[in-house]
């Protein structure tokens, strides 16, 4: 299960989750198009269209079945296999991962630009959405794994 906060003061909401791959396993389920677009949708489907330029300046873009408009960004930090920065929509998202026995710690942050730019996102559910969207991933990974 994927734990949320939302911490008011620093603009940011934040999810953990301890996942049973390792930790360049779902580095490459972060960075690959290929498997970006079986996980990313939080409603489960697939990706109509994913393309990743992976390299600090990069774009990337997700666009879903039509339901949402796109999610497109840049790469801000590229740390194989410990850590991403990207900004997207405004925000400064940032995964961190840390390796256990046989697992991965996962740390997501998206730290927003003001209360009011984090109180839009949490209104129109980003924080729901990123909580499924990361499920989504523990599954892709763990079933990989398995």
């Amino acid at each position: 299960m994927t734990k949320m906060t939302i911490d008011r003061n620093t603009f940011t909401i934040t999810f953990q989750r301890t996942l049973r791959a390792s930790r360049d396993e779902v580095f490459d389920a972060w960075t690959q198009p290929e498997q970006l677009a079986q996980w990313w949708d939080p409603t489960g489907a697939r990706l109509a269209k994913c393309a990743v330029d992976l390299r600090v300046s990069g774009a990337f873009y997700f666009e879903n079945q039509g339901h949402s408009p796109p999610f497109q960004g840049v790469y801000r930090l590229i740390e194989r296999p410990t850590k991403l920065v990207f900004e997207a929509v405004g925000a400064v998202g940032t995964v961190t991962l840390e390796a256990g026995a046989g697992t991965t710690h996962m740390q997501v942050s998206i730290r927003c630009a003001s209360t009011e730019h984090l109180e839009q996102f949490v209104k129109i559910g980003a924080d729901v959405n990123t909580g499924r969207t990361l499920d989504n991933l523990a599954a892709h990974v763990e079933n990989k794994a398995a």
